[in-house]
């Protein structure tokens, strides 16, 4: 008896969490980028923006179940040969969201002042930034080249539910790395 209570309480639970709202995983630009989810996020295929030579991807979580935060994921992808600017050196990058013109390259309205760059994590392939946006609030960006276009994955948390730090870089390492391992051949 007791095993059947706990089977129709697994079964009741089950009945609780949804099945995955959208794919893990889609191909952009003909196939240039395949744009991947981590782990418990799903992509938002009526949200995703594809133009001529860039596209915007936006991941969500897959259930409301809270086995990983609410946040909305954004992947963006440039143009033919704008990856260009990696070869640099992810360092190099770096400085330059450090000065004036990179903080109001990265200000969401634009004004230089009104973004903070809190942290640089770098490595030979991709850098990592940590932001306090006056639009935006506090979210982490990464930057890294794949198939010759540069791409970024920036986090932010659901309304009335910001993102920690931690958690924020957390799922922008998490989207980079799946990226990473969908498009193995295609890094820069």
């Amino acid at each position: 008896m007791t095993l059947r209570i706990l089977q129709l309480a697994a079964l009741m639970l089950a009945a609780c969490d949804p099945v995955p709202t959208g794919p893990t995983q889609v191909a952009v630009l003909n196939g240039a980028v395949h744009v991947a989810a981590p782990p418990g996020y799903c992509i938002d295929t009526d949200a995703t923006r594809v133009a001529a030579n860039a596209a915007v991807v936006l991941i969500g979580r897959c259930t409301a179940s809270g086995i990983v935060s609410a946040a909305l994921v954004s992947v963006t992808i440039g143009r033919p040969a704008s990856a260009g600017v990696m070869l640099a050196a992810p360092q190099v990058l770096a400085s330059y969201f450090a000065s004036a013109a990179g903080r109001k390259a990265l200000a969401r309205d634009g004004v230089a002042g009104h973004v903070l760059l809190q942290d640089t994590v770098t490595t030979k392939d991709w850098l990592l930034l940590h932001l306090i946006d006056i639009s935006a609030g506090d979210y982490w960006r990464a930057i890294a080249g794949m198939n010759g276009r540069l791409v970024t994955v920036s986090a932010s948390g659901a309304i009335g539910a910001p993102l920690t730090p931690d958690q924020g870089r957390r799922l922008v390492e998490a989207t980079l790395r799946a990226l990473l391992r969908a498009n193995p051949a295609k890094t820069t």
